[in-house]
């Protein structure tokens, strides 16, 4: 799927579809400039149709003429509207319209005048589109056969660095799909030894740095928490460490840290009832989300930042070796942790993984997981939460979250919650009280990173996933989180706001 810049405007534009976006009460006239060019009476077959240029509305009319052959109206809304994300939402919808196409789509839209901006929205146009039609056939026996446009034209003025924005929707977008491939595969494809393997695939395709930590490397590091989680598994861990270094001067070092459960069955705190456990395979949708954002930094490579990505993957089993409810075990600095419920387990593997990106000695560190369902509570199955100390690193987060259109929505770190965390007989329980239960969640992880390090937490719990699908999200695994973090680090987010 090729993207690129025409100049053509409705009277000059042809090939196969012709998409135009439209503002309630189309403020440009542009039905009237549509029935010109194609000498048709459009709008009383609209107003027959009931379109009115709400968002999320469309119309398709089949023309059979040799310039344009289908023409799809999409509704902007309101034109005082917030305009990126109706023009996300636009174009996902209409690439959805356009399955079973072939040939070019034209996309006419109201890019904005200021230039930085009808660059933002062009690439995010060209994302929303990619994405909308991706579709994951890799376990049907015999995928249903797919047409799809071959290239897509943005049409009018944009600015002329659009055209290079345009060459990273592929580096994004695969880096996406990756995400989503790893969060929608079972449990018995995506195995820590497969997470490991998928990283070594980055490392060897463009030159990255890879190293993995066995059980034994884990065990001589003093990693308690995250051990004590996979004791329970056939399946050995695996610490994967891949790392991105950029050619000249190093500005920034940043970590991003991913919660890899490739399966989480509770433990003997076993998943029962509504916790749906047969959906577990998506609890290392951080993990996913961070080796998603190293493929499409690894191909973008942003000048001047180190990049480090560090997931603990296991698997949380029951059997004969399982950790029980109540065992005390110590993580990597030292800290010791009862653990009161086995099912609390990413807090764990993430534990000793902070404190080994700690070491790094790094300028900021991010870390993503499906850590609680306190989270999707909160903020639902569309927004994420932030937990962070540091109002810079949340703000560039938050910045590059509404980019990519993700939402993020940043949490209270109320200190005094950390009382409910208290054992008895270790220095921490690692689950606290059921209020505040993400509150609380942050707070423990807070306790394993050097606190002079800049740190943000994510949780990722309701986003990774999506039952019905949603916006550019087809149903099933969304990819959350990756270009928010591609945004953050190659966009400037990062350098600006570490």
């Amino acid at each position: 799927m090729q993207f690129s810049l025409s100049p053509a405007n409705l009277s000059a534009w042809s090939g196969s579809v012709l998409v135009v976006g439209v503002h309630e009460q189309d403020p440009q006239g542009l039905i009237g400039e549509l029935e010109t060019r194609l000498g048709l009476a459009i709008a009383p077959w609209l107003e027959r149709q009931r379109f009115q240029g709400k968002g999320g509305e469309l119309a398709k009319l089949q023309l059979l003429r040799p310039e344009i052959s289908s023409l799809i109206l999409v509704g902007l809304g309101a034109a005082a509207s917030p305009q990126l994300p109706a023009l996300r939402q636009a174009a996902a919808n209409a690439a959805k319209a356009c399955n079973a196409e072939s040939g070019s789509v034209g996309v006419l839209l109201p890019w904005s005048e200021q230039p930085a901006q009808a660059t933002a929205e062009a690439l995010s146009v060209a994302e929303a589109i990619r994405l909308a039609l991706y579709s994951d056939v890799r376990f049907r026996s015999k995928p249903d056969p797919r047409t799809l446009p071959e290239r897509f034209e943005l049409l009018g003025t944009l600015p002329a660095d659009t055209a290079s924005a345009l060459e990273r929707v592929g580096a994004i977008c695969a880096g996406v799909e990756l995400a989503r491939e790893l969060v929608a595969a079972p449990p018995n494809s995506v195995t820590p030894a497969a997470l490991a393997d998928s990283a070594a695939t980055i490392a060897q395709a463009h030159g990255l740095e890879l190293k993995v930590l066995e059980r034994a490397d884990c065990a001589k590091r003093g990693m308690g928490a995250y051990l004590a989680v996979s004791q329970g598994s056939d399946l050995d861990p695996k610490f994967i460490h891949l790392t991105y270094r950029p050619n000249g001067a190093l500005r920034k070092r940043l970590v991003l840290v991913g919660k890899g459960l490739t399966f989480d069955s509770g433990g003997y705190n076993l998943k029962v009832g509504a916790a749906q456990i047969d959906m577990m395979k998506y609890d290392m949708g951080g993990s996913a989300a961070v080796i998603g954002a190293m493929r499409a930094i690894a191909e973008l490579r942003p000048e001047g930042v180190e990049v480090h990505m560090l997931v603990a993957s296991c698997e949380n089993m029951v059997n004969g070796s399982a950790v029980h409810p109540g065992d005390i075990v110590t993580a990597s600095n030292g800290t010791t942790i009862e653990i009161n419920n086995t099912d609390a387990e990413g807090r764990l593997t993430l534990a000793d993984a902070l404190v080994y990106a700690s070491e790094l000695k790094p300028d900021a560190i991010v870390d993503l997981a499906t850590l609680t369902g306190a989270c999707v509570i909160a903020l639902g199955e569309e927004i994420a939460g932030l937990w962070s100390d540091h109002d810079d690193l949340a703000d560039g987060l938050r910045q590059a979250a509404e980019q990519a259109g993700e939402g993020l929505w940043r949490m209270p770190m109320q200190s005094s919650y950390r009382e409910g965390l208290k054992s008895l007989l270790a220095d921490l329980k690692n689950t606290g009280p059921r209020p505040g239960g993400s509150i609380t969640a942050a707070l423990f992880l807070r306790e394993f990173v050097d606190r002079e390090i800049p740190w943000a937490h994510m949780d990722i719990a309701g986003t990774v996933w999506s039952d019905k699908g949603r916006g550019l999200d087809p149903a099933g695994a969304t990819g959350y989180g990756v270009r928010t973090l591609v945004n953050w680090i190659c966009g400037g987010g990062a350098g600006a706001n570490a």
